[in-house]
């Protein structure tokens, strides 16, 4: 096969000049993509909750995890006043609860309430882990960044990356001494308006590293 037979089989465009299809298929392409299910604080103690499709985990020590936020939403606010947040996996048994606090409300509504959520008190920091959420990371945050484009101009969305404090995970979890990915049954973000994608272990491989 030839390059320009490869070429032809490609869909190829620039972002800046759209990209034709019926739907983007960036946040379809990077994914499933982990959900940043974030929980939040204000300084009055009022507590948010709210899942991020821009989210994922970038160090091990110390462990840092980051969100990103489109807007500068209530998360993004109450982890700038605060200096706070929670991340709390979602899973299966969780997924209608998660998406119920994706609702655009006002910053005073209580997501947990809307979810149906139990709060529990956190270790760490002052923002509630969700008790229903098998594994719960408690953050302090480390940047907070605004992005920008190659062209150095400022972007209206902020990364917000945090250094996890302490960890939460259910025992049901910890399979001889080791966290079970798939029993979990983690959710992913995919693409489109609803796609989500549920993990499972026959989803599982296994590669050895060359050494």
């Amino acid at each position: 096969m030839t390059a320009s037979d490869v070429e032809a089989e490609k869909h190829a465009y620039i972002p800046s000049d759209g990209h034709g299809l019926k739907h983007d298929p960036f946040n379809a392409i990077v994914g499933p993509r982990p959900i940043g299910w974030v929980s939040t604080a204000d300084a009055e103690g009022r507590r948010n909750l709210a899942p991020y499709s821009f989210f994922n985990a970038f160090n091990y020590k110390p462990p840092i995890v980051g969100f990103c936020s489109v807007g500068w939403k209530d998360s993004v606010a109450n982890a700038t006043a605060t200096g706070e947040f929670v991340w709390n996996l979602a899973t299966r048994a969780t997924a209608e609860a998660m998406n119920a606090t994706s609702a655009s409300v006002d910053h005073v509504v209580d997501e947990f309430e809307l979810g149906h959520l139990t709060p529990l008190p956190s270790l760490k920091v002052a923002p509630p882990r969700v008790a229903q959420s098998p594994v719960n990371f408690e953050c302090r945050v480390t940047q907070i960044v605004q992005l920008k484009t190659a062209a150095g101009d400022d972007v209206p969305s902020w990364m917000v990356f945090g250094e996890v404090m302490a960890v939460h995970i259910d025992r049901t979890l910890i399979i001889d001494g080791a966290y079970d990915t798939a029993a979990a049954r983690p959710i992913l973000r995919g693409g489109g308006l609803a796609d989500y994608f549920e993990i499972g272990p026959e989803a599982l491989f296994r590669m050895a590293r060359p050494s």
